[in-house]
């Protein structure tokens, strides 16, 4: 349901704080769940299911794929490139997801900001 501080309903800065989940997670969620266009529920399992699946699995596969490719094949140290046309390609499309994202970011649109975001991480 709708949060209500007066009726004990929801989740408020005092009561997150004293759950032991990090800030950062909880900026995350909330960014991530931030109503839009219409009204948005808050629910434990929802924020466990997002902090596991879209930050966690996402987000540290991605990292996880780019720290073990740049050990697998230079050494563990990302060397200097010369730019192939496939690479400019790909230069180019982060560019312009990058673009978008900012943009949405700047008209408030967080969750489509976010959800251009993690879409490298899916690759």
């Amino acid at each position: 349901g709708k949060f209500s501080k007066s009726r004990g309903v929801g989740v408020f800065g005092d009561m997150a704080k004293d759950t032991g989940i990090p800030a950062d997670i909880w900026r995350f969620y909330l960014l991530y769940l931030r109503p839009e266009g219409q009204d948005s529920a808050f629910s434990w399992s929802d924020l466990m299911l997002k902090n596991n699946s879209e930050l966690l699995n996402n987000l540290g596969n991605f990292i996880n794929r780019a720290g073990m490719f740049v050990c697998k094949f230079f050494g563990g140290t990302v060397p200097n490139m010369v730019l192939m046309p496939d690479d400019k390609r790909l230069l180019a499309r982060v560019t312009l997801e990058l673009r978008q994202y900012h943009q949405l970011l700047e008209k408030v649109r967080w969750v489509a900001g976010t959800g251009l975001n993690w879409d490298g991480g899916r690759a």
